[in-house]
């Protein structure tokens, strides 16, 4: 090595340091390359995934509830019938007017420091965590029936709200992540991936948590009736409950013995004639208290980050401001958008068809296709197509448009719904037909929520002085949304019961799925107007560009 060299320099970094214009060179396209990543028009991956991720807690929580509350109020709080029945109607009517009521309260909200929409979500947060928690806990059972209806009722309601807080100007979010047309669908498109996922969340945590006490206690129900339980949920564990109920009637006896309970659960056989139906009590409130902890910090997980992960982009048609225009006139000018009501009412039957079906599977598999214990499986393998098909369908209607879309992903599940009330007592057939139903649902949960922002943008550039709506578009969008049943039956067979959830399960479905695709073929928002309202919105972007700029 030379004098004049470097110590630790080879050869060729010393041939590079000897060449100035190449290192100029080079940093000139390293400068040019960041500079082209911060002007490049979109979103980034890890705002899309931020995003995505809070729309985790409103799916996770409306389907645990959808699946398990009433079947909690009947066979755990120990409700009578009318009771529970009367608190989810209830808590639904309440849910139905706080929708709008929100949606125009977060429009009249100003904008802050932090936004104007996630401060809503993050005020929202605690107490819908801890509602949620308080609604799956078991009152004593010497409380009065109607301090027992009156808690469930206010804490199920109170739910309701909180998450309305929540989802409302989460949905809205969409129009105010910044980029284009394009970067919005995809950013909906990880938005309804994540909601399925925690479908898959609720449902999945929930029913293994708790599914399966309440196949030990349909088992109770066919002994305590004298018939026969169905073959197919026999396992090992039967033996296992055998063994527990000889210990319990051991226990029992030393009870009588001395005159009183010494066991926790025997503490129930007052009250239950069997002790084995008295563990299955005891362990089951447990087991929901649990549940509701497990997804109550979930909850609280997926608003965090998505708090601290989004920031509010106001565009030239969104400027985030403030609504002056009172309640009335809104809802006239948004209830005299064509384009918008045609959704929402597509939307509507959509949506109750797949939801009248979601109410009542679990209770047709049990008493209808005699797989009674099994349903929770195919529920989850429903999900996880579902979850799985969402990219296919995303790149579908990017390639053929969103009405085609929609159209063919809502004929599918056609064929599927009438051979389920068909195949009776074959587990590997309904795991076809959930698998071709988890395509179509993939469909509903993204198609018209990819749908609605195009419809916002048409009403926006139809009335260019009546800004800041969005969050009323999106309130009555969710309003719509929530005609979900889910009925109790009965513990013993009853051939009209079966008739009726053949009906509910296949007729009435279709017929709302046929009207639901001829609504969406009518609707006037198609593959040429999404470009010129494309090519509308980037002149304005680049018209307010020039304003600032001057």
């Amino acid at each position: 090595m030379g004098l004049g060299e470097p110590s630790g320099w080879n050869k060729q970094q010393l041939e590079v340091s000897c060449q100035p214009e190449r290192c100029v060179s080079f940093l000139r396209w390293a400068c040019s390359l960041v500079s082209w990543l911060q002007e490049k028009p979109g979103l980034p991956l890890c705002r899309k995934v931020c995003y995505a991720v809070g729309g985790i807690p409103y799916q996770m929580t409306g389907n645990a509830l959808g699946f398990f509350l009433q079947i909690f109020l009947l066979d755990v709080a120990q409700l009578e019938p009318f009771h529970a029945s009367l608190i989810i109607f209830l808590g639904r009517a309440w849910d139905a007017v706080t929708d709008p009521a929100i949606g125009f309260l977060v429009s009249k909200s100003p904008r802050r420091k932090y936004g104007k929409l996630v401060p809503w979500i993050a005020c929202s947060m605690p107490f819908g965590v801890l509602s949620y928690c308080m609604m799956w806990f078991t009152l004593s059972d010497a409380t009065p029936a109607s301090l027992k209806f009156l808690w469930y009722l206010f804490m199920y309601s109170f739910f309701q709200t909180c998450m309305t807080c929540h989802h409302v100007p989460y949905s809205s979010l969409t129009m105010f992540l910044g980029g284009t047309q394009r970067d919005r669908d995809s950013a909906t498109a990880y938005r309804m991936g994540m909601e399925v996922f925690s479908t898959l969340l609720g449902s999945g945590i929930q029913g293994q948590i708790v599914g399966s006490y309440h196949a030990h206690m349909m088992n109770g129900c066919y002994v305590s009736n004298e018939t026969l339980p169905n073959t197919s949920t026999y396992s090992l564990t039967d033996s296992l409950e055998n063994t527990v109920r000889a210990g319990l009637s051991a226990f029992c006896s030393s009870c009588k013995l001395w005159g009183r309970c010494r066991w926790p659960c025997c503490q129930l056989c007052v009250w239950y004639p069997h002790c084995h139906c008295a563990l299955s009590l005891f362990f089951q409130r447990r087991a929901y208290v649990f549940a509701s902890l497990v997804l109550g910090s979930i909850y609280c997980l997926s608003c965090l980050i998505l708090i601290f992960g989004v920031r509010e982009q106001p565009g030239p048609l969104s400027p985030l401001g403030k609504v002056e225009l009172p309640f009335a006139s809104c809802l006239r000018m948004i209830v005299g958008h064509k384009p918008y009501t045609q959704l929402l009412c597509g939307f509507l039957f959509a949506s109750l068809a797949f939801q009248i079906t979601q109410g009542i599977f679990a209770f047709f598999c049990t008493h209808a296709a005699g797989l009674a214990g099994k349903f929770q499986h195919l529920v989850l393998i429903m999900l996880v197509t579902a979850s799985l098909s969402i990219p296919f369908w995303q790149w579908f209607l990017g390639r053929f448009g969103k009405k085609t879309a929609v159209s063919l992903g809502l004929v599918l599940i056609m064929p599927a719904l009438v051979a389920v009330t068909q195949v009776m007592h074959n587990f590997l057939a309904f795991v076809f037909l959930v698998i071709v139903a988890g395509c179509s649902m993939a469909v509903l949960y993204l198609l018209p929520w990819s749908m609605l922002p195009d419809t916002v943008d048409d009403f926006m550039l139809r009335n260019p002085s009546c800004l800041n709506l969005e969050a009323l578009f999106y309130s009555f969008y969710v309003f719509f949304n929530k005609f979900a049943g889910y009925h109790a039956a009965d513990c013993t067979y009853n051939p009209s019961v079966i008739l009726t959830l053949r009906l509910l399960m296949a007729p009435i479905p279709i017929s709302l799925l046929l009207i639901a695709i001829i609504i969406f073929c009518l609707h006037p928002i198609n593959e040429e107007r999404r470009k010129q309202m494309r090519i509308e919105m980037e002149a304005m972007g680049h018209q307010a560009q020039r304003g600032s700029r001057e």
